[in-house]
């Protein structure tokens, strides 16, 4: 049999993911692995803990082998069904609680793990938060997230503003499927294993983006906001639907590379 510290050093993988999928497999947590790095792990710990290392030299994304990953300092539940959600979604989150008038109501199109969701019923409990996705599979994610985080959000089986018809709110916020059909990253890296309706809108990466500018007067109060996570150079294609939109105070916020991420504007 093989100790703690042979298993970690076989692994051929960043020490802090071999130390995650280890724990995973039943090899104890990282304190455990630390202080007693000679302890023998059984043959059934060794077996699953080189399957999960398979998985991951095979280009599996860590969050889907672990079944979570935290945002916005929740810890969400993850899996092949949903969208892995990404420390830049964040800036997408505070752009959103900044316009979000106490007591307001938001409404978060294509949910997925529920992040943006519930990182806003999480940071403000007297709003009242909606969220949807087209996706059974997702917004059974995302529900089953809000549940175990004890987060009050109303939830919605939808494509787009389908199933809230004559409900509008202060803010509606989405990271939609921005990529283009034929951007070769959608080859590469974890994106080969997320849902690929969650990524690409199989066309030139702003359809869904027309589609939210769209429908979301019917869904705005006076002066509310609409605003949407998108490509790193998509940010003056956005404004300029915006404004022809009849968007006001169009503007864009950048991500922590420093680059434009998310855009928006207030319905008069």
């Amino acid at each position: 049999m093989s100790t703690l510290a042979q298993l970690l050093a076989d692994a051929g993988l960043p020490r802090l993911e071999a130390q995650l999928l280890l724990h995973m497999a039943g090899g104890g947590n990282r304190v455990t692995q630390l202080t007693w790095p000679e302890r023998e792990a059984s043959a059934e710990v060794a077996q699953r803990f080189a399957a999960l290392c398979a998985r991951r030299h095979a280009g599996e994304p860590i969050a889907y082998l672990l079944g979570e990953r935290e945002f916005f300092g929740l810890d969400l539940a993850v899996s092949p069904a949903v969208l892995i959600p990404r420390p830049d979604t964040e800036i997408l989150v505070d752009t959103a609680l900044a316009r979000l008038p106490a007591d307001g109501r938001a409404l978060d199109l294509g949910t997925g793990s529920g992040a943006v969701a519930l990182a806003l019923a999480h940071s403000r409990p007297d709003a009242d938060i909606w969220a949807l996705d087209a996706s059974p599979e997702a917004l059974a994610q995302a529900q089953a997230n809000g549940q175990r985080l004890n987060l009050a959000v109303t939830w919605r089986l939808s494509d787009w503003y389908a199933a809230v018809a004559g409900e509008q709110f202060d803010l509606l916020v989405s990271n939609p499927p921005y990529i283009a059909a034929d951007d070769p990253h959608l080859q590469q890296g974890d994106l080969r294993f997320e849902p690929a309706g969650a990524l690409t809108d199989f066309a030139d990466g702003l359809s869904c983006i027309r589609q939210l500018i769209a429908g979301a007067p019917a869904h705005l109060r006076p002066g509310g906001w609409l605003l949407m996570e998108h490509g790193w150079q998509q940010a003056p294609a956005v404004r300029e639907l915006l404004s022809a939109a009849g968007f006001i105070d169009v503007a864009s916020w950048q991500d922590l590379a420093g680059h434009e991420r998310v855009t928006g504007g207030r319905w008069r």
